[in-house]
């Protein structure tokens, strides 16, 4: 097997991966591909030829991927197909986007509490997924700019 076939399967490994985490399963091997690629863009055309798909089936996994932070559209001056890449700041960007996933976690928590009487079971675990979801809301920030700090170039 070549080392380009080893990383392919290495990326179908990483997608078969990301579905099992949650990811839909389009999304999770275009994810891949821009993983793996070796180019600085690519269009849909050509992660679908790379995954043996349509084009038409690719454009949803690319809205999602835009839509997350992941992946950014790219002007490609003299080209009619829309180029996309893999954003630099994808991981951080992601984290902080899944800011909203938090709050909708902490909403429920909040909901569920006013429902409950404090020396409730239900009480008391809502009362824990709430300050969990609390905590990491307040962490968010600082880890995000930890993460920055490592990046920064060292002399």
């Amino acid at each position: 097997m070549s080392d380009r076939q080893e990383q392919w399967l290495a990326a179908e490994r990483l997608a078969l991966a990301l579905t099992e985490g949650g990811m839909q399963r389009m999304s999770a091997r275009t994810l891949a591909v821009f993983l793996f690629t070796d180019t600085e863009t690519v269009t849909m055309g050509q992660i679908a030829e790379r995954l043996g798909v349509s084009a038409g089936s690719v454009s949803g996994a690319v809205r999602t991927l835009l839509s997350v932070g992941l992946i950014e559209r790219l002007p490609a001056p003299g080209s009619r197909r829309e180029h996309y890449r893999l954003r630099d700041d994808a991981w951080p960007r992601l984290f902080s986007t899944q800011n909203t996933v938090v709050q909708v976690m902490l909403q429920a928590a909040d909901t569920g509490i006013a429902t409950t009487e404090p020396g409730d079971p239900a009480h008391q675990r809502l009362a824990r997924m709430r300050d969990f979801y609390q905590f990491l809301l307040d962490e968010l920030p600082s880890l995000l700019q930890r993460w920055h700090q490592r990046q920064l170039p060292r002399p």
